[in-house]
């Protein structure tokens, strides 16, 4: 599974917070009004079949382990009730090396991906998902493809930021992208520590590290030209898009003085990804990336549980309270944004 320095450093003593009421001025603490709840899009969920697998592959302790691996129905129902949640698209970021062996990689992928779907299944208004694919085998990647959007009834693809020290916009890639565009397919991508980088002490690798592969392959996307041979593939980088919204200038720099694959103008290379508010981006990234890209490329998200129920709801009142955010900008990025981008899940919260 995903982070697991992270999570190592962020094992939390449980989720009694999950219950709390927000703080005054937060939204819907009541729970999600019909029809008007917030749509969780970087939503991390882990049910007990996909648990074990992760048990049985030695990805996790039996008992124990990080915070993410202490997933239960019941707790991220209270949270999101909590916080005006009305409906979670969960995914389940295992890095792409789990699945470098080719009979784990069917096997592994084929038990995410149906713990995924039973969840949604079973909790249609509540739970969307993205499945899982195998980076590493881009042939057995397409089948999967096919099969969870086909049917399973997934809202979209997950792919990691980097698999094996390769980005998205490798060659390698490419047969994923070309079922990805002709599906008009949504893609959300979620970070791994970059390879090879020496972590500093006392600073956990998801404070930068996984926020610089997501803008490593961001970059990548744009610079190998992927995002242009594939327009109708959705990208949604996780946590306010890294560094890629607040390092654009260097890329238009690189331009202009080094004849870098980059757009003389970045803005509209920025405006082809989709960015969700899981870094968390208030109050202090928001004021960049609403200028960068503008609300309507903005979802809303929580990292629950890789996230607390307590910093879920802190994140999610200093949101409601940002300046920077408007009543449009809000109601755009925490529900409105999501429908449009996700139809199915779209059709059935309309249900």
């Amino acid at each position: 599974m995903p982070e697991l320095t992270r999570r190592r450093a962020l094992q939390l003593s449980g989720l009694t917070a999950a219950a709390a009421a927000l703080p005054a001025g937060a939204a819907a603490a009541a729970g999600p009004e019909p029809g008007r709840g917030r749509i969780d899009t970087h939503h991390h969920a882990v049910p007990p079949k996909m648990r074990q697998w992760a048990v049985d592959q030695g990805i996790i302790p039996p008992v124990g382990g990080p915070s993410w691996a202490q997933w239960t129905l019941e707790s991220t129902l209270r949270t999101m009730e909590a916080n005006g949640i009305a409906a979670g698209v969960a995914s389940a970021p295992v890095p792409a090396e789990i699945f470098q062996d080719r009979e784990t990689a069917v096997s592994g992928v084929q038990v995410c991906n149906e713990s995924l779907a039973e969840l949604a299944r079973d909790h249609p208004t509540r739970f969307g998902f993205f499945a899982n694919v195998a980076m590493l085998h881009p042939d057995l990647a397409v089948t999967q493809i096919a099969h969870a959007l086909d049917d399973l009834g997934a809202d979209g693809v997950l792919l990691n930021t980097s698999a094996d020290g390769r980005y998205l916009g490798d060659p390698m890639f490419a047969p994923l992208f070309a079922e990805l565009d002709r599906r008009r397919a949504v893609v959300f991508t979620h970070p791994v520590a970059p390879k090879g980088i020496v972590e500093v002490p006392e600073v956990g690798d998801w404070l930068a590290d996984y926020l610089l592969d997501t803008t490593r392959t961001a970059l990548s996307l744009i610079a190998s030209g992927t995002l242009d041979r594939y327009p109708h593939v959705s990208v949604i980088l996780s946590h306010g898009g890294g560094f890629l919204p607040y390092m654009a200038g260097r890329a238009e720099r690189s331009h202009r003085e080094d004849d870098g694959p980059f757009p003389a103008k970045m803005r509209p290379a920025l405006r082809r990804f989709h960015y969700d508010t899981a870094l968390p981006t208030s109050p202090y990234a928001s004021p960049t990336l609403l200028d960068a890209v503008g609300a309507d490329r903005v979802l809303f998200g929580t990292d629950w549980p890789a996230n607390s129920a307590r910093e879920v709801t802190l994140n999610t009142r200093d949101f409601d309270r940002d300046p920077a955010v408007d009543h449009r900008a809000h109601r755009a990025i925490t529900r409105t944004n999501a429908l449009r981008l996700l139809p199915r899940l779209a059709r059935r919260l309309a249900g």
